[in-house]
């Protein structure tokens, strides 16, 4: 079977830039929005207990997975999910399976961004102190929903009609820009950027946050917060929900299931640890979610509004806590504004190093089986982000992106993992994939481990796709409630509709893009592909 005509392979520069990347792939703002919110939702130290367990049994045997699939589809100049796939299962409906590996990064790139964009926005804010004197959570909601182009009825507006567009704009040059200079040329040297950033600016608001005094009328302290996060509460431990919230909460923090690592993987050599580099990746990622990002926004709400206040906080979601709660905060700080401008910074920064990864298995596809230059690719993407993006800060309070969220950023993740974990341990083997991950390993993963990707992880996550299909996923479809969780509305469905419409259609371009990749290059599904010299040139 021939190779592919595709330019040659790009590699990391380094091993810690290749860490920093990975890390900076999973460090998102699910890391320091949706794990203390999730946390506080579900009772603190019970939900810690099911997180921890999750991460053991379903985490960090996924990291491991997809970056063993990865590397394998790294030896055949495999950098999208459709040829990995083709090179472990030789069959002819492998790629057009590893079509799901396209879609859900794509989408989930698109709207991310846009939501990116968000805390760029409040960064500015912040600095030149535009929502200074809007005090109450209620306040800062009204300000969120008319920076979003949405504002409630009767309520005031603050901004320009272009304001979002604009910011979403210069996110999303950024973002393409990034891409357009490669492996270890743009990716690799935004993480090594990036990520001190971001630990530097987390570490100095959650001291911060600690050294708070009591407020006056509340007597709560931020260890009252942390306490409440990390104290066990047993009593809740019989409910599936906080079990099931658990192991989202994994999936959105290590970032398995999107494709995005296995692509960034694929530029490993059989010789580089994915052992030993899974674990430092996954363990980074850990620290900054649950030592910084469960230090910052609970015991700092905690702290102004006591634990009922934060709890109920909580429930009204992630972008409550940090977009309204978080600036109320602030305002009654010494240097508050300054501290906004560090809390969005960290958000943004940790948006963008995983946003970043998401089109790098796209691009991989376009430049390995079509032979097109990155540059190109990543601008031509980036204007097809543009138009689609422009739909979802239009149409954001019809539903558009909640659909998008909940197909491809939360079900869509848990059928791209069933699909990796089918495919890599049960179709590949056992034995082999246990042989393949510990390739050019400096550590040796305990045995149990294989014991748990055999049988362990694929059941937890059979488990979770039929709980989600019945109890999320079917209602949804049927339009008996919104993916954002409210009600349906005959004004939202033509959107609806249409967000859905375009997910059918990026697959169905896919899938014929697929097969004309496949035809050009004269592969033979059952034959597999050529093994390519893995020494790597430079990007």
């Amino acid at each position: 079977m021939s190779s592919s005509s595709g330019s040659p392979n790009e590699a990391w520069g380094s091993r810690i830039g290749l860490i920093l990347a990975m890390a900076g792939n999973a460090v998102g703002l699910g890391n320091f929005l949706r794990f203390p919110t999730q946390a506080a939702a579900n009772g603190g130290g019970s939900f810690m207990i099911s997180y921890f367990i999750a991460l053991l049994l379903l985490g960090i045997p996924l990291m491991w997975i997809e970056w063993g699939i990865g590397r394998n589809g790294g030896r055949y100049r495999k950098g999208h999910l459709p040829g990995m796939f083709a090179a472990i299962w030789r069959h002819p409906a492998a790629k057009y399976v590893g079509v799901v590996g396209m879609i859900v990064p794509l989408c989930v790139m698109i709207y991310y961004t846009y939501i990116e964009s968000w805390t760029a926005a409040f960064a500015w804010f912040s600095l030149t102190k535009d929502y200074w004197g809007i005090e109450t959570q209620q306040g800062m909601l009204d300000y969120l929903r008319s920076f979003q182009a949405s504002p409630a009825n009767g309520a005031p507006v603050y901004h320009q009609p272009w304001t979002p567009y604009a910011f979403f704009l210069g996110t999303l040059a950024i973002n393409i820009w990034v891409l357009s200079k490669g492996i270890s040329g743009g990716i690799e040297k935004l993480a090594k950027i990036g990520m001190p950033i971001l630990f530097g600016l987390a570490v100095v608001l959650a001291i911060v946050v600690l050294t708070l005094p009591a407020q006056p009328g509340i007597d709560a302290t931020p260890w009252q917060g942390l306490s409440f996060i990390y104290d066990p509460d047993f009593s809740r431990l019989d409910e599936p929900g906080v079990w099931l919230a658990a192991a989202g909460q994994i999936f959105f923090t290590l970032s398995v299931g999107m494709g995005s690592l296995a692509a960034y993987a694929s530029y490993l050599s059989k010789r580089d640890d994915i052992a030993l580099n899974g674990i430092a990746t996954a363990a980074t990622n850990e620290t900054v979610e649950v030592v910084l990002g469960g230090t910052i926004a609970i015991p700092a709400a905690v702290t102004f509004f006591g634990v009922a206040g934060a709890m109920a906080i909580a429930q009204g979601g992630s972008f409550n806590l940090g977009f309204a709660t978080m600036p109320v905060v602030f305002q009654q700080l010494p240097a508050g504004n300054l501290l906004g401008v560090a809390w969005f910074g960290l958000l943004f920064f940790a948006g963008i190093t995983s946003s970043v990864a998401m089109l790098t298995p796209i691009i991989a596809f376009f430049r390995e089986e079509f032979g097109w230059k990155r540059e190109h690719i990543a601008w031509g993407f980036g204007f097809i982000c543009l138009v689609f993006g422009l739909m979802h800060v239009r149409w954001l309070q019809y539903g558009f992106l909640d659909e998008w969220d909940y197909w491809a950023g939360t079900f869509g993740l848990v059928i791209v993992a069933v699909l990796e974990v089918v495919v890599f341990v049960w179709i590949f083997k056992p034995e082999n994939a246990w042989k393949s991950i510990h390739e050019g390993a400096d550590i040796r993963i305990p045995a149990v481990f294989k014991f748990v990707m055999t049988y362990i992880t694929p059941l937890y996550l059979f488990i979770i796709l039929g709980w989600w299909g019945w109890t999320d996923a079917l209602p949804i479809l049927l339009n008996e409630r919104s993916a954002g969780g409210g009600v349906v509305t005959a004004e939202n469905i033509p959107y609806i509709t249409a967000s859905r419409a375009v997910i059918v259609l990026f697959t169905v371009v896919f899938l014929v893009l697929i097969r004309i990749a496949w035809k050009r290059n004269k592969y033979d599904d059952r034959a597999g592909f050529v093994e390519i010299d893995q020494t790597p040139e430079a990007p």
